[in-house]
């Protein structure tokens, strides 16, 4: 892969990450603390504990590829309350991570083998895909978990 075409590839995928930042944004805002916290059953996740962990994902992903070294907490995203406020900071923050570390990306961050915390390395691009395709799923649950909130007698 050529630098030209890594660019369009990171150009691609950070839109495709915007547009779930955009969407986790609807889901989150004007919803009350009660909402964001809650969980559908005692092992579930809340909406804040999905939006904090993959926007966690996702940086320590970036960071990965880029071989930059990463701080990230997994156990505490799962802790997590927050406000909405606090999740809209949040995704202002990670948009301003994907500038910065998609626009540093070059062809042999996509193509050469990149380990990330315990797990084999594999190519960078198939980590990036991978992760956005976590982030969709996580999206998801957080769509179906305002449903059941909402559902509840």
């Amino acid at each position: 892969m050529d630098e030209d075409s890594a660019r369009t590839v990171a150009r691609t995928v950070a839109g495709l990450y915007r547009d779930v930042h955009d969407k986790l944004r609807e889901q989150v805002r004007d919803l009350d603390h009660g909402t964001l916290n809650w969980r559908p059953l005692p092992k579930a996740n809340s909406i804040a504990v999905l939006v904090t962990h993959s926007l966690g994902s996702e940086m320590e992903m970036l960071r990965a590829l880029r071989q930059v070294s990463s701080d990230r907490d997994r156990d505490s995203e799962f802790k997590v309350e927050a406000e909405a406020a606090d999740l809209l900071a949040l995704l202002d923050q990670a948009d301003r991570n994907l500038d910065e570390h998609i626009n540093a990306l070059t062809a042999a961050d996509l193509t050469e083998m990149r380990p990330r915390g315990d797990r084999p390395p594999r190519p960078g691009i198939e980590w990036l895909v991978s992760n956005y395709g976590h982030a969709r799923e996580h999206l998801a649950q957080i769509e179906l978990t305002k449903q059941i909130y909402d559902s509840r007698d």
